[in-house]
């Protein structure tokens, strides 16, 4: 399978993963599909809060200044998790069937994993990055503010733990998240996360020049080390050296260890496209290809040549804002705004 791709899009180079409203609009027809009860008003808000959060247009906070960690990976993330969704929900028989309000918990609760980089008013770091080892924690608690606003308050507890799954604040067994339902949908937004970041198009790029910054500025990364913190790499060389080790290590104890393969329901969410072969693994194999020929050459520079740029706080409200400038759809045509009968919203806890 060959897909010629554009940095800012998906896997299958149809979806703009730097757009909010193109995610929302796929994420919507995805899990529309597969469930008529899906509320869409709490979806188009949820994403309608993402953007003003990662724009710097949410009063209390600054916007997004990380730079791997940006509203992209976020947004790249959430639709990885709506088609690992639609995976679950269209397997012959499901193991652990989630319903609606359960599967659109786990969308918002993957496109806000990473809220926690973003820097709140009044804090003293200054940039997202410094919360690198606490930013799971902070994104639980924006989960909590803000799921009561899209009619989840009963949920928002619960939501705070199920993020952790995509994070190494606290061991896996340690995230106290019993119910069998509420753990597949954590092992799929640990699915989501690290699939998507891994399959991006300029993921060795990103290590180099994004993720090393971040790292450097949080002390797991540079030439002088912390004694609150191991120093993971002293070189961006060094961290692309390591990148196959630490991918090796991702699918043997989270992706096919402790998440239990969840990450193939991506192959039945693309059953009967792409010759039947899944585009987020075989981009996947292809960064890692890229990295491998990349550090046996003294010119890692040249070796890897992709140019990506970030999608933060000022280049989302272009986005924004151009999206804004378009003419409205008809009446009752928005993917997102059109209600299917019965999807009316509904503050029970899930069951």
């Amino acid at each position: 399978m060959t897909v010629r791709r554009r940095n800012h899009y998906d896997v299958t180079d149809r979806i703009r993963i730097s757009h909010p409203g193109d995610v929302a609009a796929e994420c919507g027809r995805l899990l529309g599909a597969v469930y008529a009860d899906l509320d869409r008003a709490a979806l188009a808000q949820a994403f309608e809060i993402f953007g003003r959060l990662y724009a710097g247009r949410l009063p209390g906070y600054v916007g997004c200044d990380t730079w791997y960690h940006d509203a992209q990976h976020s947004l790249d993330c959430a639709l990885a998790m709506a088609r690992l969704l639609d995976g679950q929900a269209r397997c012959p028989a499901p193991s652990e069937p989630l319903g609606a309000r359960r599967a659109l918990l786990g969308l918002v609760i993957a496109l806000f994993h990473d809220a926690g980089y973003i820097r709140r008013d009044g804090d003293r770091a200054a940039n997202g990055a410094e919360y690198t080892l606490s930013h799971v924690q902070r994104s639980a608690d924006f989960l909590e503010a803000v799921l009561p606003q899209l009619g989840y308050a009963a949920e928002a507890a619960l939501a705070a733990r199920i993020v952790h799954f995509t994070g190494y604040e606290m061991p896996l067994d340690a995230v106290d998240v019993r119910e069998p339902r509420d753990r597949l949908l954590g092992f799929l937004v640990g699915t989501a996360d690290l699939i998507s970041q891994t399959a991006d198009r300029c993921y060795p790029e990103k290590c180099r020049d994004f993720l090393f910054p971040e790292f450097e500025l949080c002390g797991l990364a540079g030439d002088t080390p912390r004694a609150d913190r191991p120093l993971l790499y002293r070189s961006r060389r060094e961290l692309l050296v390591g990148t196959e080790h630490f991918n090796n290590r991702l699918w043997s104890e989270r992706l096919d260890g402790y998440f239990g393969g969840v990450h193939r329901y991506l192959g039945v969410h693309f059953e009967g496209r792409y010759g039947g072969r899944n585009p987020y693994v075989e981009s996947i194999r292809s960064n890692l290809e890229r990295v491998e020929r990349a550090v046996a050459r003294p010119d890692v520079e040249r070796a890897l040549s992709r140019r990506p740029s970030v999608i933060g706080s000022a280049r989302l409200r272009e986005i924004l804002d151009q999206a804004a400038r378009k003419p409205a759809p008809r009446r009752g045509t928005h993917p997102l705004r059109a209600r299917a009968p019965g999807s009316e919203r509904s503050a029970a806890k899930l069951r």
